[in-house]
C-alpha cells in the first residue's frame, strides 16, 4: 500500500513539474517570440552617416525620405523628433529642435522626402514650430569651427492622437505622449559645415 502511495506521489510529482516548465516562468502560459521591434530608415543617408548637403543648410534644406516597418498593433498615429542632441541651448537641457511632427496616421509607413512648411498636412498630420518658430523640416547646420553633431531622427508609435495644435511646443508634445510610447525608434547622421 505504502509503494502505491509512494509511486502515485511521485507520478503527480513529475505531472506538477512538467506542467511548471511548459507555463514557463512565473506560471502563466509560455509566450513566442518577442515581435520585431519597429524599425526605422531612410534611403537619403545610410544611418550614423554623414547626411549631404541637400538635406542641410549648406545645401537645400529638404526633408530627407524616412520609412519605418514593424509598426506595433494599436497604433494610432507616430510622432516624429528630429534634433540635435550635442547643443546645450541657454546653458540648460535644451537641445535644438531640427523638426517635430504628430499625428502622423498609423497607417503610413513613410515621409516622402521633400515635405513642405506648414502647419496642418492633408493627411492630418501637424508640424510643430522649430527652433526657428517656423512649422517646418530645418536642416542641420553645425558650423565648420564645430566638431560633427550628432543629428538624431526619432519616431515614436502611440496608442493615441494628440489634442495639440501646431502652435504646441516640443515639451507640450512630450508631455502629451508620455504613457503613450508603444515603441521607438532612432536613425541618426552626422554633419557639419566644411567652410
Amino acid at each position: 500500500m505504502q509503494m502505491k502511495l509512494a509511486a502515485s506521489v511521485t507520478s503527480m510529482a513529475i505531472l506538477l513539474v512538467g506542467s511548471a516548465l511548459a507555463q514557463g516562468p512565473g506560471g502563466g502560459q509560455k509566450k513566442g517570440p518577442a515581435p520585431p521591434a519597429m524599425r526605422l530608415t531612410s534611403s537619403s543617408f545610410a544611418d550614423g552617416s554623414v547626411i549631404p548637403d541637400k538635406y542641410t543648410q549648406a545645401g537645400q534644406s529638404v526633408s530627407p525620405e524616412l520609412s519605418w516597418t514593424n509598426v506595433p498593433p494599436g497604433t494610432a498615429t507616430f510622432v516624429l523628433l528630429f534634433h540635435d542632441p550635442d547643443v546645450a541651448l541657454q546653458k540648460k537641457l535644451d537641445d535644438v529642435t531640427h523638426w517635430i511632427a504628430w499625428n502622423i496616421p498609423g497607417s503610413a509607413t513613410h515621409l516622402d522626402e521633400g515635405i513642405k512648411e506648414g502647419a496642418t498636412l492633408p493627411d492630418g498630420m501637424i508640424q510643430g514650430k522649430n527652433t526657428r518658430g517656423t512649422n517646418a523640416y530645418m536642416g542641420p547646420g553645425a558650423p565648420a569651427t564645430a566638431p560633427e553633431h550628432h543629428y538624431t531622427f526619432e519616431l515614436f508609435a502611440l496608442d493615441t492622437k494628440l489634442d495639440l495644435g501646431p502652435d504646441a511646443s516640443r515639451p507640450d508634445v512630450m508631455k502629451a505622449m508620455d504613457g503613450h510610447i508603444l515603441s521607438k525608434a532612432v536613425w541618426e547622421g552626422r554633419f557639419h559645415r566644411l567652410q
